[in-house]
């Protein structure tokens, strides 16, 4: 054991050596400190000291009454702060500096061991792993309970018909099920990418020391495995001066605001008197101050709107990145308030669309009947019923399009002509026409893999279930 520990200054007003003569300017402090947010960070240092100390104990650094005492303080710390005893403020700086002031008052000067073979620059990236770590783990269970209310809709809609559109123009007729398992899939994509990113999360920096490693004879594989550390950064420079895992996280959440925000845009259409295909409730809409008839979509509103707050902190962190030298620069301390900010954002987006969807609208399924029921969006269906009798695709679909065209002037849908006039086009049309061009059969009849036929709907159904299920613990 080292019994020659070099303490840390017990200068007033810095945390420093005694290199510095004076205390830093007010406005200086207040500007350097970080305490304001990085308190968020309390529990994630609290279990990294501990295992730390574990750690110095374990190799012979301290004595092992001398690590139980650490322990034990940066316990007591946690028990402080859950009772709501220990609010450092700016004076402290920062989150670690609090920590090690306050362990030193319980404990005496053995706390001033507790930096041994450590600076805060594999800490603080230890805290943000950490952290960063149950956020996804908690987004991703979200995620979850999101998909699981999409199935419960969808089950509820398979042969629910809804306008499908491309260029926002109607297009060919879908199952609303087959709709809402396209964000099913979205999400399941969210759900997979954050499992890899927490792969790369999953390292731990503890160690690296400010950039080159320690002296002391360290095991970093140790408090790896102590905090579940999935293995170590390989190398000190970069252990301490990556943010990667945290731009890979923003990009995937940035992902997840995407989908959350396109179905936002969707749902504020459907409830808007033009599409009327949904009836918002009461409990997830609001009213106008001078309209009394007014019921405004506030939460997907806000969803689309809080999404380009993501974007920005994503943007933000690669040009926070992209000029660092290595190692560590105190630029990086503007990645915790971005990478927060975040992770309140699309949990909170989460959880405010899973509330909309389970229990804040009504789909208006006599509306969106009459809607498909209302326009052109079967003439493809009217192409391929000339394909499957022998007419070549393109003859069909350019005789189509002037049928199309002539029952515009004439103010007629397709349902409407009569069998003579089917014929007198072409004379391959025969009395099955009518059904073939129904809504219910337009979209019956698209029962390729992947598509919106309702036999397809209810095979993905099927699987989409299963994965929620097979993965619910993972």
């Amino acid at each position: 054991m080292n019994n020659n520990l070099q303490q840390p200054s017990t200068h007033p007003s810095s945390t420093w050596s005694q290199r510095f003569e004076s205390a830093l300017h007010p406005a200086i402090a207040r500007f350097n400190a970080s305490i304001g947010f990085d308190i968020q960070l309390l529990e994630y240092d609290l279990t990294g000291s501990q295992a730390h100390a574990r750690m110095l104990a374990h190799t012979g650094i301290i004595s092992p009454e001398e690590g139980e005492r650490l322990v034990n303080g940066l316990e007591q710390i946690r028990q402080e702060h859950h009772a709501g005893m220990f609010n450092p403020g700016i004076e402290a700086e920062d989150i670690h500096f609090a920590v090690e002031r306050r362990l030193t008052e319980i404990v005496g000067d053995v706390g001033k061991k507790l930096h041994t073979a450590r600076s805060r620059n594999d800490q603080v990236g230890t805290d943000t792993r950490l952290y960063l770590r149950d956020q996804i783990q908690t987004i991703r269970t979200q995620l979850r309970e999101f998909q699981s209310v999409l199935l419960s809709l969808a089950e509820q809609h398979v042969e629910t018909l809804i306008p499908g559109y491309t260029h926002l123009q109607r297009a060919q007729p879908l199952s609303l099920a087959h709709h809402l398992l396209a964000y099913f899939e979205m999400t399941q994509r969210d759900w997979e990418r954050l499992g890899e990113i927490y792969q790369r999360v999953n390292l731990s920096p503890l160690g690296s020391g400010a950039l080159a490693g320690t002296t002391f004879p360290i095991d970093r594989h140790y408090t790896a495995q102590l905090l579940n550390f999935g293995g170590v950064y390989a190398n000190s420079l970069d252990g301490v001066s990556d943010r990667d895992f945290a731009i890979e996280f923003l990009c995937a959440a940035s992902l997840i605001m995407v989908h959350l925000s396109r179905l936002s845009e969707e749902v504020i259409l459907w409830a808007s008197e033009e599409f009327s295909f949904v009836t918002l409730k009461d409990s997830c809409s609001t009213g106008s101050s001078i309209m009394p008839q007014k019921k405004n979509p506030d939460v997907p509103e806000l969803v689309r709107g809080k999404t380009g707050r993501v974007f920005g902190h994503l943007q933000g962190m690669l040009v926070l990145m992209k000029g660092l030298p290595l190692a560590y620069n105190k630029d990086l301390q503007e990645d915790k308030e971005a990478l927060f900010d975040a992770v309140i954002t699309v949990q909170s987006c989460l959880e405010a669309v899973t509330v909309l969807m389970h229990e804040g609208l009504e789909f208006r399924t006599a509306r969106l009947m009459d809607a498909v029921s209302e326009d052109f969006s079967n003439a493809t269906d009217v192409a391929d019923y000339l394909a499957s009798k022998g007419v070549p695709f393109r003859e069909a679909y350019n005789l189509v399009g002037k049928v199309v065209k002539t029952s515009l002037a004439q103010g007629k849908l397709l349902k409407d002509l009569s069998l003579d006039e089917w014929q007198a086009l072409h004379p391959k049309f025969e009395a099955d026409i009518y059904e073939a061009i129904t809504p219910q059969r337009v979209v019956a009849a698209r029962n390729s893999y992947g598509g919106t036929g309702f036999e397809q709907v209810r095979k993905a159904l099927e699987s989409a279930k299963a994965i929620v299920t097979s993965n619910a613990t993972q």
